[in-house]
Formats: C-alpha cells, structure tokens, sequence
C-alpha cells in the first residue's frame, strides 16, 4: 500500500480550512495538491 503524503493531522487541517470557506482551488494551490486529490 502506498504511504500517504500527508498525516492525518494534515488532511484534517486542509479540510477545515475548506469548511470554513475557503475555496478549493485556492487550498489546492496552497498545499500543492490536484483538485482531484482534494476530492479523492
């Protein structure tokens, strides 16, 4: 299985930040992630 770039702790974090209304596209420039990653 391939090892996850980010920690948990990460990926919690950036989804936060998406629920608290930043757009996506912005937080996927900010982290350097895909829009399909992002939703994957």
């Amino acid at each position: 299985m391939k090892r996850s770039r980010f920690s948990e702790e990460q990926i919690i974090g950036i989804l936060k930040e998406q629920e608290a209304g930043l757009k996506v596209a912005d937080l996927c420039r900010k982290h350097g992630i895909s829009d399909a990653t992002f939703y994957k």
